[in-house]
């Protein structure tokens, strides 16, 4: 059994956002800093103990934030695709190097990319009319932040959803192209219901695979039916439900996921993002996490 199994997180945190003092700024023509509400998420990841940490997509939701910055976007009720897309500017790089000066240096951190496919459904197409057009263009644009972001973080997290419920047959290029000029490792995020495609992520350009094992408990004797050569990073508590699970049935979810991967798993997180529960039940979530992680491979909870 591997004794250098890392906590860390999929990707959003609970923001506390004073949205009085945003308006306040925006009346006023000044640019509001979201640097304290991305500090709150920090600090909260750290105190938990986790060894590697995002910025808790603090900013905006995890397809917003693109297409806000995305050249030929507009963002109304939905984001809408007007034109054709051009990088323009980095898009999630500064908030990361405000991180980095933050925390202690012994915690890592991740680099969070949200899919092409997952943006491209997330849209209104109203240019490309092909939808695989639309997705090559996002993931050439997203190889672009994905080179600049491995620059400040420890590993690039890829966020696509949508794999669980629609595949496409030109998904494996899509991936490969956004982790082409990564160097650090590559994980590749795929929640919901997994079990048909297993044999098509365990073929993608990524190092490590993560995914719900927590809310679809099946997943794990599914994957006892292939041979896994990824890492593995084993959701081990649920993001959807606001019941904090206890270090014992946290424990036991592990370990019998270790008998299925054996020295596979890398990483142990929650299911997904865990912006849409209270931010308490976050923290517990977390803490329980890394206690019970430590229980079973005999790691020091740091101290804080």
């Amino acid at each position: 059994m591997k004794n250098n199994v890392e906590t860390t997180v999929i990707g959003s945190y609970p923001p506390e956002i004073n949205a009085l003092d945003l308006f306040k700024n925006f009346y006023k023509k000044r640019y509001p800093s979201w640097d304290k509400y991305i500090k709150n998420a920090v600090d909260d990841m750290v105190s938990s103990g986790l060894d590697i940490i995002s910025d808790g997509q603090t900013r905006d939701s995890f397809v917003n934030i693109y297409f806000r910055k995305i050249k030929g976007c507009r963002i109304r009720d939905r984001p809408e695709v007007i034109d054709k897309l051009e990088f323009v500017e980095p898009i999630t790089v500064e908030d990361q190097k405000y991180v980095r000066k933050i925390i202690p240096k012994k915690t890592k951190m991740i680099g969070l990319l949200t899919g092409p496919f997952t943006l491209t459904k997330s849209c209104v197409d109203m240019y490309y009319n092909d939808e695989k057009d639309l997705c090559f263009d996002l993931a050439n644009i997203l190889q672009k932040e994905a080179e600049l972001l491995q620059e400040h973080v420890d590993l690039i997290s890829i966020d696509e959803p949508f794999f669980s419920v629609s595949y496409p047959d030109y998904a494996k290029d899509i991936i490969k192209i956004v982790t082409k000029k990564v160097n650090c490792k590559k994980r590749l995020h795929v929640c919901g219901n997994v079990t048909n495609i297993i044999p098509n992520l365990l073929d993608m350009p990524v190092d490590i695979l993560s995914h719900e094992f927590k809310a679809q408990p099946n997943l794990i004797n599914d994957f006892k039916n292939y041979s896994v050569s990824k890492e593995i990073c084993l959701g081990s508590v649920r993001s959807d439900k606001k019941r904090v699970e206890d270090t014992n049935e946290i424990k036991n979810h592990i370990l019998k996921a270790i008998d299925v991967f054996d020295g596979k798993i890398s990483q142990v997180s929650p299911d997904c993002g865990l912006r849409q529960i209270p931010r308490d039940y976050a923290f517990r979530k977390l803490k329980n996490l890394v206690k019970a992680c430590d229980d079973i491979y005999g790691k020091k909870s740091p101290s804080n």
